[in-house]
């Protein structure tokens, strides 16, 4: 969440209404004494968000700002829904089952039906339990080989802060391949020249932040199995799919990214991006069962059954996963591949259109990527 310095904040009520619900001496900012009337504080807040941005107007987001009346509907119908307790919500655990194992097919899992995975709160979370796995099955690896556990690395291209954090926050050494010059991505090259007995894996992107490109994940790939043939060095993969793994799939089929490659371990994705779903959703799944660390799993026992859980929050809203649920049956492979062709279509239109201005140089003109384009000024 992001850090608020309330002290730069504090204001008196801005409105006769907004007065209703605060004592007009006292600053916004200090917690009611007094229980207000519903209608008024719930017209005070209404009439303020009044003030934010037309989500449908922005074109700066990857999130899903456009939703059917359905899933208006099922989300009022889940707000009470606690995704976390299985035991007393088992229809929707069912439903969060039944999403991991599609897409475990759709990223062509070879243990689709048997294989393990979890919703999340978005791609973040999602990508921090992909990072946790990754370092895990390093030291499992570095303890068989009598070797030290002291000084993991990971190595990445230009990634979404999300990495940066997992680094810090977990004690990870960070091994970013900088953009420079014309090299926007990470390289199989740049890549093995980093590589060593403590990187616990490579980060490799399907969908930059920064240019909106694919990066090369099956080149990377097959240096990698160069490099393990050579030295011994067997090194994974985790494809940060936050974008790219709701798009590849429908646009580009043919295109090697996922578990198909072997030495792809896991896969996170957003929901809320190109999956579609209102906000707050993630994935996170893993090429077979084994590729997840049991350490990593808790079992917890306190809200009926044994439940094993991996997250890093616990309660939180079933809704999002229910509506997610609902554009898989809703949409399919046809409905999704329609929907993202169109915005690649959009985003070449665009590409081309900018780069009519004269001043702009296009990095990525919409096609083969994330739907939308970059450029440059001359």
């Amino acid at each position: 969440m992001p850090l608020h310095n309330t002290e730069d904040l504090n204001a008196a009520p801005t409105s006769d209404l907004e007065a209703q619900s605060h004592d007009a001496q006292q600053e916004t900012y200090t917690f009611p004494e007094i229980a207000t009337d519903s209608k008024t504080v719930y017209q005070t807040i209404h009439d303020q968000l009044v003030l934010d941005g037309n989500s449908q107007q922005n074109l700066a987001t990857f999130c899903t700002t456009w939703i059917e009346p359905e899933i208006q509907q099922l989300m009022i119908e889940s707000a009470d829904k606690n995704m976390i307790d299985k035991d007393e919500y088992p229809q929707t655990a069912a439903i969060e089952e039944r999403c991991v194992h599609m897409l475990a097919d759709l990223w062509n899992s070879p243990a689709a039906a048997s294989t393990i995975g979890c919703s999340t709160t978005g791609s973040s979370e999602a990508a921090m339990l992909g990072g946790l796995a990754l370092k895990w099955k390093w030291r499992e690896r570095q303890r068989a080989a009598g070797r030290s556990i002291e000084k993991p690395n990971l190595i990445m291209g230009p990634v979404q802060v999300c990495w940066h954090k997992f680094c810090r926050y977990f004690d990870v050494e960070i091994r970013e391949v900088p953009m420079d010059g014309d090299r926007l991505l990470l390289t199989p090259e740049e890549v093995i020249k980093r590589c060593d007995e403590n990187t616990i894996g490579v980060i490799v992107t399907l969908g930059v932040t920064f240019t909106l490109q694919f990066e090369p994940v099956h080149e990377i790939s097959l240096a990698l199995d160069k490099l393990q043939s050579e030295t011994g060095l067997n090194i994974p993969i985790h494809v940060d799919g936050a974008s790219g793994a709701f798009l590849a799939p429908f646009a580009f089929p043919d295109l090697l990214w996922d578990f198909r490659l072997p030495r792809v371990k896991s896969i996170n994705a957003s929901g809320h991006k190109f999956g579609l779903a209102p906000l707050g959703v993630g994935w996170a799944l893993w090429r077979e069962k084994e590729d997840l660390p049991k350490d990593l799993i808790f079992e917890v026992n306190y809200l009926g059954g044994n439940m094993p859980t991996f997250a890093l929050n616990f309660s939180r809203p079933g809704g999002e996963i229910i509506c997610q649920y609902y554009n898989f049956l809703r949409l399919g492979k046809e409905g999704y591949k329609a929907i993202q062709n169109e915005c690649y279509a959009f985003g070449r239109y665009l590409a081309e259109k900018i780069a009519a201005f004269g001043p702009f140089k296009i990095i990525y003109n919409g096609d083969g990527g994330i739907p939308g384009r970059s450029e440059s000024v001359v």
